[in-house]
């Protein structure tokens, strides 16, 4: 059994120190000064994914204060969402940091940010607010087993082979990446639903558009054919295909479909996604017309990276002298069909590492939307994307986490 300094205190346990746990760790602990809260995660790090989020700058939350439009942002998980947002949503976020001294703010696409533009900023003001109510972490503690016992606490046994026993427990551990991982709370007989990756870019093999990595269009639109996968944003090549948040978004809609799929399947890009096949012909028309002495490689007329519109070209088999008046009608047409629906055969993905989300978890008719404790058992509470909840990118997943968080910690208070 894990001794501890104070005995008779009772012990509420989090499990997870990432977003969701370490966010209800600091509101129950501060909601409920007389309790012990203990925080224990499995590996040697805490706030992992808040470190590394948005480029080292952590994208906290979107200004997206309509709920009704707010929901739209997650494939899975909408009908929880729209009960717990009321209770915690983006406006609540930016107050809770702003009352600890942390401003955030908005980007001109809608993610927030802390002014300082450092993770490190979030994470100092949980490590503080954790040392202030005196939350109790422990690091490398892996959980294999969790069990009620006869009074309604719960018993936690770790791999290490300790034990500790608490009045309330929430699991929130983030989103496992394979089924078996989930042994220990199917051993509880809670209703789980498969992982897949959820935010993963598009690998392209071979393709020459690769060489082009780096290059990126500020509005693309990215269709999955054969689905009704329709999304649009930015959209960047790199060394191993297409990334960026149309191609995250898309992969994220599609999760289910595209692990289905093995990961195999086509994918059809607008680069000017102000237009379609017929309206940029028309356009080129024009151009052939006011610009009928000029060469064709030194007008780039959609506002694309010169690298990219050259790329194009050379692939119609356009050559670098020939000038507007000369473009071949076939050639013309050709450079409409890749300007507007480029065809991409994606043969895999490629995960973000320690920024993986899954669609899966801990299905959410087995979780009081209300409480987020589980309906079956008493004193058990979820937190986070160990729930089959997941958002688009941009700093809806861990909105989910503040707002699922702060929940259970204020349900795990009345105990």
């Amino acid at each position: 059994m894990l001794k501890d300094n104070n005995n008779e205190a009772k012990k509420a346990l989090i499990i997870g120190g990432g977003a969701a746990g370490f966010f209800a760790a600091v509101n129950l602990a501060r909601m409920r000064p007389d309790l012990q809260v203990i925080l224990v995660e499995k590996t040697g790090k805490l706030l992992s994914k808040v470190k590394v989020s948005g480029g080292g700058r952590c994208n906290v939350t979107h200004a997206c204060f309509e709920i009704g439009e707010l929901v739209k942002r997650y494939p899975r998980g909408a009908s929880l969402l729209k009960k717990t947002l009321h209770q915690f949503n983006p406006t609540h976020t930016i107050e809770w940091f702003k009352e600890r001294g942390v401003a955030l703010k908005a980007e001109a696409d809608g993610r927030m940010f802390p002014v300082t533009n450092q993770s490190q900023t979030i994470i100092d003001c949980l490590l503080k607010e954790a040392d202030d109510y005196q939350v109790k972490t422990l690091m490398h503690r892996e959980v294999v087993s969790l069990k009620q016992v006869t009074d309604g606490s719960w018993k936690v046994l770790f791999k290490s082979g300790e034990e500790v026993e608490a009045a309330v427990v929430c699991v929130a551990c983030g989103g496992f990446s394979k089924r078996e991982q989930f042994y220990w709370l199917d051993e509880l007989g809670l209703p789980i639903e498969t992982p897949v990756p959820s935010l993963f870019t598009f690998n392209l093999p071979e393709h020459p558009i690769v060489a082009l990595m780096g290059v990126s269009v500020s509005q693309a639109k990215v269709k999955i054919v054969g689905t009704k996968i329709e999304t649009e944003g930015p959209l960047l090549v790199t060394h191993w295909g297409l990334s960026g948040p149309a191609v995250l978004k898309a992969s994220a809609w599609g999760a289910r479909i595209l692990a289905e799929k093995q990961w195999q399947f086509q994918a059809n890009v607008n680069w000017i996604g102000d237009y379609n096949e017929q309206t940029c012909y028309d356009y080129l028309q024009e151009l052939r017309s006011s610009l009928n002495t000029q060469k064709i490689y030194g007008k780039n007329p959609f506002g694309i990276p010169n690298r990219l519109w050259d790329f194009f070209l050379q692939q119609c088999g356009i050559s670098d002298s020939l000038k507007w008046a000369d473009l071949p009608a076939k050639s013309q047409r050709k450079l409409c069909m890749m300007l507007t629906n480029q065809e991409f055969q994606v043969k895999g993905k490629t995960t973000f590492k320690e920024e993986f989300v899954t669609a899966g978890g801990v299905e959410l008719s087995a979780i009081d939307s209300n409480s987020m404790e589980s309906k079956k058992w008493k004193g058990l509470f979820f937190a986070g994307e160990i729930m089959d909840v997941d958002g688009v990118t941009g700093g809806f997943n861990f909105q989910h986490a503040w707002t699922s968080g702060w929940i259970a910690a204020r349900h795990m208070s009345l105990i």
